[in-house]
């Protein structure tokens, strides 16, 4: 199999509605998680490109859905994020809708990543998100972002402890350390995606 060029991405479109997703054929990756927890960070240092999806310092700023394109099959994409309070009721409920949309309905969706402050992990949204991707059957793989934030021993602490939370779930959750920052983590997520987009691809 050809190895995915995760720096080769570029930006396909951004969906205010379901009806403005590309077509659900191939196989994709999204992200998840509250916002500011460095969603766009974490897909800018995957892809090594400092802008391809937009970092703000304002929570709650990416009310699309956002993809992006690996290849003709395979695509990353950059969900809302979840949980900030000032924004208004109905443009949270609207996104928070189009999100539920998007992962109830998404057949090319082969991984959830789903990134955690590794200050504040499993939350109550991540163990919601995490209880609906397991009763799916979707792999979850999680980063504990900013770990940078922390020292190393304590970082490794906390990375134990969620693991120890998530032992029901596993075979289906992977957990790693992760910094965008400092690029820490990067190859083993690269290592990961690659392995479900290129093995479990649904192409139609």
């Amino acid at each position: 199999m050809n190895p995915i060029y995760f720096n080769k991405a570029k930006f396909l479109i951004s969906a205010a509605q379901s009806g403005q997703f590309p077509e659900d054929v191939g196989a994709e990756v999204a992200f998840i998680g509250r916002s500011n927890v460095g969603k766009s960070s974490a897909i800018n240092a995957l892809t090594h490109r400092k802008k391809l999806a937009k970092t703000s310092k304002t929570p709650g700023r990416t009310q699309l859905v956002n993809f992006f394109e690996l290849d003709e099959t395979k695509r990353l994409v950059d969900l809302p994020g979840y949980g900030y309070a000032k924004v208004a009721g109905d443009t949270k409920e609207r996104w928070q809708k189009l999100v539920d949309i998007y992962l109830r309905s998404r057949k090319s969706l082969k991984v959830l990543v789903l990134l955690m402050d590794i200050r504040h992990p499993l939350m109550e949204f991540d163990q919601m998100i995490l209880q609906w991707a397991f009763q799916s059957a979707i792999p979850v793989h999680v980063l504990l972002t900013k770990s940078d934030k922390l020292s190393r021993g304590r970082a490794l602490g906390v990375l134990q402890k969620v693991r120890a939370a998530l032992k029901n779930f596993e075979g289906q959750i992977h957990v790693q350390l992760f910094s965008a920052s400092k690029l820490t983590g990067c190859e083993e997520l690269e290592k990961i995606l690659s392995q479900h987009l290129m093995n479990k691809q649904n192409l139609h």
